[in-house]
């Protein structure tokens, strides 16, 4: 099966497809193939799926990112289109101008156009000091989700390092603005929804509160996930971890700059292209009525929040 790549920021190493198969044993001609036709054949008999067309590029990076595995492939699919009926506020057809000044109150966040040499991607997320109502969190949420979105349809990798830079932000103001559930939730669907493998989760603060701000982190993710999460008092701790050919020139890397980056993510969420796929991939959720219901208690059970809008008959 050839991977049909096609983006305007994020780059391939000319390996990276095979590298990536070859880790999960798929890297033989046909195996790729026999695990797609499998998914698909499951999901045409998900009678709460509401959609079931998905191309064989999603269905194959959906079996990568969950290590080859099938049968890991299906219960992701099923989360998927699950979160976007349990938690539709997460998820919209597009950005407005209005919420892009919004989320920048906050933070600067993209994903770095360069892989790592074993074919990670970078998210990069900048937070600022500015003057930013909790309210407005929910903007830079559904940042991730375009981003997440964007990357299944275009990317290919191993994985992911994330790095949050809080040089410019007070702590002391940041910290009581944002929601532990919110957060939680986000997460859930970012990890179990889209696949989000976090090799190492990066810091960047000199503030005598960013132990608090690693607790808070630890509360959204597994104990496996926290156990990855250091703290740095400087940029230049990064190199040891991110070559700087990676990283903007803002971060002392010869990438293109933050503010450039940001601009070229916006243009390609704004794309009438990805703006279509998006609409059809946001109806990619579940009728509940047609799903037993000890199956959603078995799968749902243990989610953030209570869902209480959700009727399951």
């Amino acid at each position: 099966m050839i991977f049909l790549y096609k983006s305007k920021i994020l780059e391939l190493e000319p390996d990276t497809v095979q590298y990536v198969r070859k880790q999960y044993n798929l890297d033989k001609p046909g195996r790729m193939e026999d695990a797609v036709a499998l998914l698909r054949e499951w999901v045409q008999k998900q009678s709460h799926f509401n959609k079931k067309d998905f191309s064989d590029q999603y269905l194959e990076v959906t079996i990568i990112i969950c290590k080859g595995s099938v049968e890991r492939a299906k219960t992701q699919l099923d989360k998927m289109c699950t979160f976007r009926t349990l938690m539709p506020e997460f998820f919209g057809n597009r950005i407005m101008k209005e919420d892009y000044e919004r989320y920048h109150k906050i933070a600067k966040a993209v994903v770095l156009p360069k892989l790592t040499p074993d074919h990670y991607r970078v998210y990069l997320a900048k937070y600022n000091d500015g003057d930013w109502k909790a309210s407005d969190a929910i903007f830079l949420y559904r940042q991730s989700i375009y981003l997440a979105e964007y990357i299944k349809a275009h990317d290919y990798l191993s994985g992911f390092v994330l790095v949050a830079d809080f040089t410019e932000a007070n702590l002391l103001d940041y910290l009581p603005k944002l929601s532990i559930l919110e957060c939680r939730q986000i997460m859930t669907i970012l990890m179990e929804g889209y696949g989000m493998r976090v090799k190492q989760m990066h810091v960047i603060s000199k503030s005598k509160l960013v132990d608090g701000l690693v607790t808070f982190m630890k509360k959204m993710v597994s104990a496996k996930i926290g156990d990855r999460i250091k703290v740095h008092k400087n940029i230049e701790d990064l190199y040891e971890y991110i070559p700087k050919a990676i990283l903007p020139k803002d971060f002392g890397g010869d990438e293109r700059s933050l503010d450039t980056l940001q601009a070229e993510w916006i243009d390609a969420f704004s794309s009438d292209e990805y703006l279509k796929y998006l609409q059809e991939m946001n109806e990619a959720t579940t009728n509940e009525s047609c799903r037993p219901r000890d199956q959603f208690s078995e799968h749902y059970a243990g989610m953030p929040g209570t869902f209480r809008y959700l009727t399951v008959d």
